[in-house]
């Protein structure tokens, strides 16, 4: 049996949140380069995705009003009723469903391949690999090191954790 937080300290949430608006605000980088209304898009897009996970995931979840490891739970309630905790639990997780938050980082990354084609630049050749950098080894850390590891849901049932599970399961 690990040891679940009821409410996740600070410097987890502040890490978690630090991570996501990093990728963020590269990927904005590299959209402004190609334009303002790229930018704009991208900016709308990464909103539409905050926006359907606390509207579809977050209110159904334990850390519903609760700080979660990603400081989504007390976010969720200032907007939503809280959902029904049976629909996270019963709720199966594809590889599909997960497209939209791989786009996140998968959009700049072309964007600023095309930028760097149009006219190389270090700095954004950098901030490419930092994004690689982020999107895989920092999501990785702070999911499977700090998030996932002592969230209280995956005991009830996290459909992303049985999704990987299975995943790791048919590499065998």
């Amino acid at each position: 049996m690990s040891v679940n937080y009821e409410n996740f300290p600070f410097w987890i949430i502040a890490l978690a949140t630090l991570l996501a608006w990093s990728i963020y605000a590269i990927g904005i980088i590299m959209f402004a380069r190609l334009g303002l209304i790229w930018a704009l898009l991208y900016v709308a897009y990464c909103l539409w995705c905050e926006f359907n996970l606390l509207k579809r995931s977050c209110r159904n979840c334990y850390y519903y009003g609760k700080s979660c490891g990603f400081g989504k739970g007390r976010l969720c309630a200032l907007f939503f009723r809280p959902g029904d905790p049976a629909k996270f639990t019963a709720r199966k997780i594809t590889w599909r469903d997960l497209i939209p938050d791989f786009m996140v980082s998968g959009l700049p990354l072309i964007a600023g391949i095309i930028v760097l084609i149009r006219d190389f630049s270090w700095l954004i050749a950098g901030l490419l690999v930092l994004l690689i950098i982020l999107t895989t080894t920092g999501n990785s850390l702070v999911r499977g090191n700090l998030a996932c590891k002592y969230c209280k849901q995956q005991e009830l049932g996290c459909p992303a954790i049985e999704m990987f599970k299975a995943a790791k399961k048919n590499k065998r």
